[in-house]
């Protein structure tokens, strides 16, 4: 109890035991901690009063928080009410940690899982560490033959990609958390050894280190790696643990990329090989192709086509088009079989019923539901005209344009291939003359629905009178005009796979060579 004059008149055994010096009669200011002493006169009566009395403060007393509740009694003294609060304010400030944690940990999340880009998310994933665990933080990757890729931040700086010719059995628990082990305490890490690799420039003396696995899918993602300069605190046991949550997170997301990034590498490998090819004139033939699958975010589909040049000058190039029953990858896959098979079939490519017919049977032995249309036409220059052989096989038979506009359709009928044990189709032969051309089509082209009211097809007579538009132009400005009357036919509508090859004998003639002695070529 002090009184107007803040002279302590009262004290009990436990204000006693905590402020030993303020006895009755002592100056409350002399012998109470500054804090205290300093509210004490705005809980006086009168103008000096300038709060509630019964308002709290509190700070420190012998290492311990206390709250001290002021009680203004009518006789103008002030009693204190002294309570220890050491254990409400540690429990609120681990809830206040726990809270910036949790959020933080919330924000590395999105932060990780944002891209897909392995660079991008070990830059993210050390910059993360350098600006909330560590002065310096290092993201290591598995070893790259004899080098460590890593990432380096500091705080306040960007992250740094480097390749260092390091070992990592040089660093304790480094060679470990590569490999996914469990971490090496931080206190059994002696920073002084730490090598020159691990330090970034101009960091200065290292205080401690925490080295911790970045766990993957099944192995690990690479390793963390914290530092603390020699003038900042030293890492506690929690602050360990809360690092091995992060690098939890962090692992997870970095394995995610690095499957990504593998899994793209793959898929850009066999579209390579899944892709129609570009064509080109071959031994005096004009050969033009488009592709364009039923999804716009797709580059493969179930269409297909090739174009096999002759083994001996003079004989004919085979050219393959064909529909795989279905879309996007699954047909793209049986694409590939086909394709692959129709090419160890080249050596019978004179006989295209033997050929439909042993494609045939390798798609009815291969356990596939999926079936395909398709059609051959063996090319070969004889003069200045082009001779070509035509095969369909359940598929929509070829147009040939003719130079005075005439569009005629081939007379070639057949089975599909991969339905019904005997594949049956029949052969025609014609003629190109200089400027005609033949197309082979898929029925993406007539079935594509749209127009006007949006669920027209495109159909073959539009399809027919469209060619009857293209006297006289080469075969790439042929495929052109169809795909760009196709596409603006389905506008942003659904469309099925359409491809479209273009078989043209050119507008050219035959030159031999001075006093025509040697064999003579073809010029356009």
């Amino acid at each position: 109890m002090v009184d107007a004059e803040g002279t302590v008149v009262l004290r009990n055994a436990a204000a006693g035991a905590l402020l030993p010096a303020a006895r009755p009669g002592a100056r409350f200011a002399e012998v109470t901690p500054a804090w205290l002493s300093a509210a004490h006169p705005a809980r006086l009566p009168g103008p000096r009063a300038g709060q509630t009395a019964g308002a709290p403060v509190s700070g420190l007393i012998d290492g311990c928080v206390f709250e001290a509740h002021p009680s203004l009694r009518s006789d103008g003294t002030v009693v204190w009410w002294l309570a220890d609060d050491t254990d409400h304010q540690l429990a609120r400030e681990a809830l206040r940690t726990e809270r910036e944690r949790t959020s933080f940990l919330a924000t590395a999340s999105s932060t990780l899982l944002s891209s897909l880009n392995l660079g991008r998310c070990m830059d993210a994933t050390a910059q993360l560490a350098a600006e909330h665990l560590a002065d310096a933080a290092l993201v290591i990757s598995p070893m790259r033959g004899q080098r460590l890729p890593m990432v380096t931040c500091v705080r306040g700086d960007s992250p740094v990609s480097s390749d260092a010719p390091a070992a990592p059995d040089d660093v304790p628990g480094l060679a470990e958390a590569l490999r996914g082990f469990p971490p090496v305490p931080s206190r059994w890490i002696d920073p002084s050894t730490a090598p020159d690799w691990m330090v970034p420039a101009g960091f200065g003396p290292v205080g401690s280190i925490v080295i911790t696995p970045l766990p993957g899918h099944g192995v690990a993602a690479g390793a963390l790696v914290l530092l603390r300069r020699s003038d900042t605190a030293l890492f506690t046991e929690g602050e360990e643990v809360f690092a091995r949550l992060f690098a939890a997170r962090a692992g997870a997301a970095m394995s995610a990329a690095r499957l990504y990034a593998e899994q793209s590498s793959i898929t850009e490998v066999l579209m390579r090989e899944l892709l129609p090819p570009s064509l080109h004139q071959v031994s005096g033939v004009d050969f033009a192709g488009g592709y364009r699958p039923s999804a716009d975010h797709e580059r493969v589909g179930g269409d297909f086509y090739d174009v096999h040049p002759a083994a001996v000058e003079g004989e004919a190039s085979l050219v393959t088009l064909g529909d795989v029953c279905g879309k996007g990858l699954e047909a793209a896959v049986l694409t590939g079989k086909i394709r692959n098979t129709l090419h160890a079939l080249l050596p019978m490519a004179d006989d295209h019923q033997r050929m439909i017919s042993l494609l045939n049977t390798a798609l009815l032995n291969s356990h596939t539901t999926r079936f395909a249309t398709l059609v051959l036409a063996s090319a070969v220059r004889k003069g200045s005209t082009v001779s070509l052989r035509l095969t369909s096989a359940g598929h929509p038979s070829p147009l040939i344009l003719r130079s005075d506009g005439t569009v005629e359709e081939a007379d070639t009928r057949g089975t599909l291939v991969g339905a019904i044990p005997d594949a049956v189709a029949r052969t025609t032969g014609l003629t190109l003359a200089p400027g005609e051309s033949c197309v082979l089509y898929t029925d993406g082209v007539t079935e594509a629905k749209g127009g006007p009211l949006g669920n027209t097809q495109y159909g073959e007579e539009r399809l027919q009178r469209s060619l009857s538009e293209c006297v006289g132009m080469p075969s790439e400005s042929i495929v052109e005009h169809i795909q760009m009357l196709a596409s603006q036919w389905v506008g942003t509508g659904h469309h099925d796979d359409m491809a479209v090859v273009v078989i043209s004998a050119p507008r050219t003639h035959h030159l031999s060579a001075v006093n025509g002695r040697t064999r003579g070529r073809f010029t356009a």
